[in-house]
């Protein structure tokens, strides 16, 4: 893959706790190009929080540790780099726009000071320039009345708005690469759109992006290639019109056929039965054949590979194997 700027090889993460060492990670490699746009879905738990925050060393650790791998960012192993050289990158060269942005901001300190701080962590910037530089970016986020907001504490703010104060501080150091965590749950459509124009407008600049969301809608919007994450691994990669429009694993399927579509006919939205595995102990076998709709023998002893099934196209799948028997339509 040409022009890469990130590429993660067989990364594994792992918690240690009372109850057992929790995967939440599991042998996940993937890449990314300059100006690409990359979504990675799934339900909640199968480890695509913890799998793009582990990319800058953000998990705690402990309890956290890396279990294996590589993540090759610009010619480093951020893994394996000094904490002073992982700072150079975090926020300058890598940007992250945090789920839950209360948490992320201090409650101490007015929000422009807190702008003002990131300018000035990673440049020369005079007090005066850093807070003009945080006040036009908050106008680009849409942020009404944004002199006013500057002086503010994050408690003044809406949920909405603190997540465009997350994604003006994000944006405004022009990063090659943006890890967005759910940038846009908190917000309503019209700003929405709004944010989402604005990320998109970076792959004139050639700066990527990896979007972690729950929102299939925004994938189609937004994304080149999507990625699909479930229990601590990735079972289906391929762009984003491919795997919308035939998608190869059960599970990938499943998702799509759970949300609402103009075109359907259905009088009720399909569920999927269960629930995601329990990461302290995952069954043996693939790991959705518990909810799968077409698991067979097979699916229950092995776990299957993710392999290549063409140009751009991963799936960790038996039904592809044409070496096994046509499966049963039901469990």
């Amino acid at each position: 893959m040409m022009n890469k700027i990130l590429d993660v090889q067989h990364l594994g993460i792992a918690f240690d706790t009372d109850a057992g060492t929790l995967t939440a990670v599991e042998d996940v490699s993937f890449s990314i190009r300059k100006g690409e746009i990359v979504g990675l879905v799934g339900e909640s738990g199968c480890g695509k929080s913890v799998a793009s925050l582990s990319l800058l060393r953000l998990i705690p650790m402990p309890p956290g540790r890396v279990v294996s791998g590589q993540v090759l960012f610009e010619g480093r192993d951020l893994l394996k780099i000094p904490a002073s050289e992982l700072r150079q990158v975090r926020g300058r060269r890598i940007s992250v726009i945090f789920q839950e942005p209360m948490s992320a901001l201090s409650p101490l300190h007015r929000i422009g000071d807190q702008l003002a701080e990131a300018l000035q962590l990673h440049s020369d910037m005079d007090d005066q320039t850093a807070h003009a530089t945080g006040l036009e970016w908050l106008k680009r986020v849409g942020i009404p009345d944004p002199a006013t907001r500057m002086k503010a504490y994050p408690y003044e703010l809406s949920g909405g708005m603190l997540q465009r104060v997350m994604i003006a501080m994000a944006l405004m150091m022009e990063p090659s690469l943006v890890i967005a965590d759910e940038p846009t749950t908190a917000l309503d459509v019209t700003i929405q759109a709004q944010i989402l124009e604005q990320l998109r407008a970076m792959k004139s600049q050639d700066t990527s992006l990896l979007l972690i969301t729950h929102d299939l809608g925004v994938v189609w919007e937004m994304c080149d290639r999507v990625m699909v994450m479930y229990a601590a691994q990735i079972v289906e990669e391929g762009s984003r019109r491919e795997l919308f429009e035939s998608p190869a694993h059960p599970y990938t399927r499943a998702l799509l056929d759970s949300v609402l579509s103009l075109n359907s006919r259905a009088e009720r939205l399909s569920s999927i039965d269960g629930q995601v595995p329990s990461p302290l102990a995952y069954p043996p076998g693939c790991r959705f054949a518990g909810r799968c709709q077409h698991t067979f023998a097979r699916c229950r002893r092995e776990q299957p590979p993710l392999q290549q099934i063409g140009p751009g196209r991963r799936c960790a799948c038996f039904l592809r194997d044409s070496q096994d028997p046509k499966p049963p339509t039901s469990p």
